[in-house]
């Protein structure tokens, strides 16, 4: 009889723990939100990170025409959520990230073209440059500890002064979009220093994929050769 009630009660032992286990991990799950996810790098960082188990938020601006085509085939996936919205609205931001609390931000979205932001200077900056800012803001005001990637880019070096170009390289930006883009690196620093919170950027060098698109001339050749 003893041995029968000992196992009798390792058995809810064990089922207590494993439920607890399942709780905790429920609990921790990691969620991201992604802004620029319908681009050629949010889209493979969402691929990326359901493979991994993650809940996945992303930032869609409304449009008339199909701009879901990189991740449609993601769609269906239960642990993916759009949400309409833009970077020149803080208040709608302010309210996502109140609301999602996620655990970490990749701010992939911009007015990426050089040309064009020539342009168009103040829309550039106003997505590209201050809509970094309306995303460290609504972090900050939600007073939640999360992780915040801010995608910089090489050309932010502009008129470079060395070459290959490392971390300490001075930067010469030579068009509004770098120019933007150099703001949101600083201010990321800026927020990380003045307030405590986990700010990181990443400079990205040209890359190319099927993805990317087809107003770059790489993207146009490619094209015209198939």
């Amino acid at each position: 009889m003893p041995i029968v009630r000992t196992r009798c009660i390792w058995r809810e032992e064990v089922a207590l723990a494993f439920g607890e286990i399942t709780r905790q991990v429920a609990r921790v799950a990691t969620s991201a939100f992604i802004t620029g996810i319908t681009g050629q790098d949010g889209s493979y960082l969402a691929e990326f990170l359901l493979k991994k188990g993650y809940h996945v938020h992303g930032l869609v601006r409304r449009a008339s025409t199909d701009n879901l085509q990189r991740i449609r085939h993601l769609l269906d996936h239960e642990q993916l959520r759009l949400h309409h919205g833009d970077l020149t609205d803080g208040g709608g931001l302010t309210r996502m990230v109140a609301d999602l609390k996620p655990d970490e931000v990749y701010n992939l979205a911009a007015q990426s073209h050089v040309k064009i932001s020539f342009d168009t200077p103040d829309y550039t900056t106003d997505v590209t440059a201050v809509g970094a800012v309306r995303l460290l803001e609504a972090i900050r005001s939600a007073g939640i500890k999360t992780r915040y990637y801010q995608a910089s880019s090489s050309e932010m070096f502009g008129k470079v002064s060395e070459t290959p170009q490392t971390e300490t390289t001075p930067f010469h930006p030579r068009s509004p979009y770098a120019c933007a883009k150099l703001f949101a690196h600083w201010i990321t620093i800026n927020f990380r220093e003045a307030y405590g919170q986990f700010g990181c950027s990443g400079i990205l060098f040209n890359h190319e994929s099927p993805r990317r698109g087809e107003t770059f001339v790489t993207r146009k050749v490619s094209l015209a050769v198939a």
